[in-house]
């Protein structure tokens, strides 16, 4: 499960997958709706929850959140920048039962990162990261990959290595939410991406057995579609700041799909019955080239916010899939001419002001 306790976040990364549509901090679950969700979680099998958002830090009540899931048997991952993270908020979070942190990279040096977080939050990272290793927890690092740190992947890894970090997500950028909005000036060359790899194969030949580096193969270049978070509705499930449960994080901007919320049912109910969680699963739903195809029951049609994204339907073969009718479209932006790095801004992550109250408080 990935519970996104908030939207908020002190840094305004161009490429962050939250929705464009934020959610403000006075509509977010309070506390006892929170430990009611870790509650409902485990009762249908959930075995481990990315504590997320935006930055979940900034939820006074986190540690009542992960006490709650370790009372479950609910394993706990934080997944933070590292900005607010203290030696006493660490340790608090930790006799609460917090099992691991998630670190998340901007780039190898402080001057970089910082330009690509849109703030100066590299300092923090590392302070962070030595907390973490220091507590005795596992670390892991998550670096989303564009066209302006690519090429330091080898400096990224190197940097893991030091900082203690047992595990490195390499994620290339998928194309949602803000980074959908920037997508032409974060989209890397081709060339670009054959490098980093090579660098990579590089570098887990030298770390074999010290550090895990896992590479998320970007969709818009390999012909091949992949299953959206393992299938729909198959394997794991979202919840939002606000309550409503999505089968992926991405499925916010899908239209015609009412996302049920925790405030109304059950987790289980949600899982098991509802219109949302059933719209796509299994392959019943297919046609054109998915309903016939081998690789139906492992792709399953590739995602389901991609085809809508790029073709405004979201029943559609996904255009990653070299296979799909509109494959096209995804060769014409993959070729396509990159703007100048003085091309104007991007569009920064901004948080909506909240309206009334504050969130994150109560019982």
């Amino acid at each position: 499960m990935l519970a996104e306790l908030t939207h908020s976040c002190p840094l305004h990364c161009a490429y962050c997958s939250n929705p464009v549509e934020l959610i403000a901090r006075d509509r977010e679950l309070n506390t006892g709706q929170w430990i009611r969700v870790m509650e409902d979680a485990a009762a249908i099998g959930v075995v481990h929850a990315h504590l997320s958002g935006g930055e979940p830090l900034l939820r006074p009540d986190l540690t009542a959140i992960v006490a709650a899931a370790a009372r479950a048997g609910v394993y706990t991952q934080l997944v933070t920048s590292g900005a607010g993270l203290t030696r006493a908020r660490l340790a608090e979070l930790a006799a609460a039962g917090l099992h691991s942190v998630q670190l998340s990279v901007q780039d190898a040096t402080a001057a970089a990162s910082d330009r690509i977080a849109g703030g100066r939050w590299f300092a923090a990272k590392e302070r962070a990261a030595a907390l973490v290793r220091e507590a005795d927890l596992p670390l892991g690092l998550n670096v989303v990959l564009h066209r302006h740190n690519l090429d330091t992947v080898g400096e990224i890894i190197e940097l893991a290595a030091s900082w203690g970090a047992e595990r490195v997500e390499l994620a290339n950028t998928q194309f949602y939410g803000w980074a959908m909005r920037n997508r032409d000036r974060l989209l890397p060359s081709r060339d670009q991406l054959r490098r980093a790899e090579e660098t990579v194969h590089a570098w887990r030949e030298r770390l074999a057995g010290r550090m895990e580096l896992i590479w998320v193969v970007p969709d818009y270049f390999d012909g091949v579609a992949k299953p959206c978070m393992g299938g729909w509705g198959a394997i794991s499930l979202t919840v939002s700041p606000d309550g409503r449960v999505l089968p992926c994080p991405g499925a916010y901007v899908l239209p015609g799909l009412d996302f049920p919320d925790v405030r109304e049912h059950s987790l289980r109910w949600i899982w098991e019955e509802s219109a949302a969680f059933n719209a796509y699963r299994g392959t019943e739903w297919m046609s054109g080239p998915c309903a016939g195809c081998a690789r139906r029951d492992t792709d399953f049609g590739g995602c389901r916010c991609q085809a809508y994204a790029l073709t405004g339907d979201a029943r559609r073969t996904d255009p990653a899939c070299s296979l799909s009718p509109d494959n096209h479209l995804i060769k014409a932006i993959a070729t396509g001419d990159r703007p100048g790095d003085d091309a104007g801004p991007v569009a920064n992550r901004r948080m909506p002001r909240a309206r009334s109250g504050r969130g994150g408080e109560g019982g």
